[in-house]
């Protein structure tokens, strides 16, 4: 399947993210509604994987910089397309867009089950297991320098 990749503001992605973070974070994983949405999104840098009819299949966000450490988060992949390394796409685009401002390190909060997905990218776990709205995490940080 051909795909392409976007990334941009919340209010050029926001209508994509949204549905996709929606399928997959509240309606398959459970989570409520109000934990799913803050005000990162609009001061975030969103990319959006989309099939050649528009849909979209991934998405992730990249917070603003703090001190030269920056932080992805929402990373989600509809399931029926999973498997097919749209996650690992997302996540590369948005490394690069942390080289390109200067981020020195980048940091995430895995879901234990995606704990090895990052570990195969380079990220290392840093501290203990921790429970977010329910769900087992675990912090990881990758150097980028």
């Amino acid at each position: 399947m051909k795909t392409y990749l976007k990334i941009g503001e919340w209010l050029t992605m926001q209508s994509a993210a949204q549905a996709l973070r929606t399928a997959v974070f509240v309606q398959e994983q459970g989570i409520a509604a109000q934990d799913e949405w803050d005000s990162e999104d609009a001061t975030a840098l969103h990319a959006v994987l989309f099939d050649e009819s528009g849909n979209p299949l991934g998405n992730a966000r990249l917070l603003r910089s703090q001190g030269h450490m920056a932080k992805v988060g929402r990373m989600a992949v509809l399931r029926e397309a999973r498997g097919h390394g749209y996650g690992a796409r997302l996540l590369q685009a948005l490394l690069e867009e942390a080289r390109k401002r200067g981020d020195q390190e980048v940091r995430l909060s895995a879901q234990r089950t995606a704990e090895r997905f990052y570990a195969t990218h380079g990220f290392s776990v840093v501290g203990e297991p921790f429970e977010e709205v329910g769900i087992p995490h675990i912090e990881m940080r990758l150097r980028l320098v």
